[in-house]
Parts: C-alpha cells; sequence; structure tokens
C-alpha cells in the first residue's frame, strides 16, 4: 500500500505542484547533479543535458516528452502512485514510461520504497535518449507484457539490475546507469565507493537466478561492457532463461 496520492492532471494534462513541493525538488536534483559527477556514466550525463531540467520547480511530462520524442521516439506518461503490473508493461511496450505525479517529502529525502517523480524524471528519463537503452526498455515491455506472472517476476531481476541499479565498465572507471541510484545520493554514493556490494560482471544466467529486496540497500551490482551491450540482450533466449528458473527456489543463485 502507497502512503502517497498522486495528483490529477488538469485539462491540458499538466500537474498543479505545491511551493513546498517545488522547494522539495529543488532541493534534490541540486544535491543529485553534484554528486552524479564522475560518477554517471557520459550517455546519461548527456541526456540530462539535453532534458535540461528545471532546478526551481517539477516540470512536466510534456516538456520531458518534448525531448524524448525528438531523441528516440519515447513519452513520460502521468500514472497513479501504484499501477498494475500489466499496465506498466504495455506502456513500456508502446515507449511510453510512467510517472507518479507525486515528489517525496522532506522526511523520505534519502529512502523511499516507491518511485516519484523525481525518480523517474532525473533517473530514468537521462537515458531514455540513448538508443540502446530506450530500444531495450521497449523490447523489455513487449515480452513482458505477454508472459506469466511466474516469468514475469524472474524477468523483474533483469530490469532491476540493469534499468534500476546497473553499472557500466567505461575507460574511466566504473560509472552508473541505472535509475534507482543515480535518483538516490546515499546509493549515488555506495554503489562506487563502498567496499560493501559486490560488483559483477553481467552474466545474463546468474541476473536471472539472482532474487534482490527493494526495501534496503543492495548487495549485489552487475556491470556491463558498455551500454550497447543492452542491444545484445533482446533475444528470446532470455524468456526461456526465465521460464526454466521460474520455479527454481531463491537460494540457487551465483555471487561472483
Amino acid at each position: 500500500m502507497t502512503k502517497y496520492v498522486a495528483k490529477k492532471p488538469n485539462a491540458s494534462g499538466d500537474v498543479d505542484f505545491t511551493p513546498e513541493e517545488n522547494e522539495t525538488w529543488n532541493i534534490l536534483i541540486e544535491r543529485q547533479n553534484k554528486v552524479i559527477q564522475n560518477r554517471a556514466c557520459d550517455e546519461y550525463l548527456a541526456g540530462l543535458k539535453k532534458l535540461d531540467l528545471p532546478v526551481h520547480r517539477i516540470p512536466q511530462c510534456r516538456e520531458i516528452s518534448e525531448v524524448l520524442k525528438a531523441t528516440t521516439g519515447w513519452s513520460v506518461v502521468p500514472v497513479d502512485a501504484i499501477i498494475p503490473l500489466e499496465k506498466f508493461f504495455s506502456l513500456l511496450a508502446n515507449c511510453q514510461f510512467p510517472a507518479a505525479t507525486f515528489i517525496r517529502v522532506r522526511d523520505d529525502l534519502d529512502y523511499l520504497q516507491e518511485p516519484d517523480i523525481f525518480h523517474e524524471f532525473f533517473g530514468h528519463c537521462p537515458m531514455l535518449t540513448e538508443p540502446a537503452y530506450a530500444d531495450f526498455v521497449q523490447w523489455y515491455g513487449e515480452q513482458a507484457v505477454k508472459t506469466s506472472k511466474k516469468v514475469q517476476a524472474i524477468l523483474g531481476r533483469l530490469f532491476w539490475f540493469t534499468i534500476e541499479f546497473g553499472l557500466v565498465r567505461t575507460k574511466a572507471g566504473l560509472r552508473i546507469y541505472g535509475g534507482g541510484i543515480l535518483s538516490s545520493y546515499a546509493e549515488t554514493l555506495y554503489a562506487l565507493d563502498s567496499k560493501t556490494p559486490a560488483r559483477c560482471a553481467f552474466n545474463l544466467q546468474n541476473v536471472l537466478n539472482t532474487p534482490y529486496r527493494y526495501d534496503e540497500i543492495q548487495k549485489i551490482y552487475f556491470t556491463l561492457s558498455d551500454i550497447s551491450e543492452l542491444f545484445t540482450l533482446k533475444t528470446n533466449k532470455i524468456i526461456e532463461l526465465a521460464e526454466k528458473i521460474q520455479d527454481a527456489p531463491d537460494n540457487n543463485f551465483v555471487i561472483c
């Protein structure tokens, strides 16, 4: 159950945010803009520059969509705080990224169990200007919407360890592309600087076999060799593996 209530867009599709909500956005974006430097991957930083997100107010979906449509054909659509999985997958399959029309309260600045508009706009939308990333997310939605709930649960691990919490190796070192990390101040620091988590080379079978917790900081991250590697993941092999794994116990996974 969510403790947040999404705001309803007006007839023009815009949402009326309060001064306090806009101030919360300002606090979040100013500190994230600082901490992601030399931590976010180049593709993300290039996308963030294209979006040119306002600092003193929460942007509207139409503003973000205008940039995304011009780059990769995507858009963002306002949704309720929590939506059914079927709707989520269907939106992705149609190049539409859902954005819940609420922003966290001050007590939740550092940790939020559900995605808010800052997570979607700042965490994910910059990467949606990158063709390999955007194309993979659309493919993922197309595949997931056709499968059973058990298989969807396994495929959720793939989404989690790439789109939400993925790392990528670059010439400058390890960098972040996952939106769940990039929208979190604490995890942006932790993902690259802490000695606690395991950082494993991406291996499809290991990813699909690895369970995750959404209510705590990550114990393991998977790293791509390049963002373009997302293109190579578009294969029926993923669905076949997920179908084989769906009935396996969660403790049958490999930590590198």
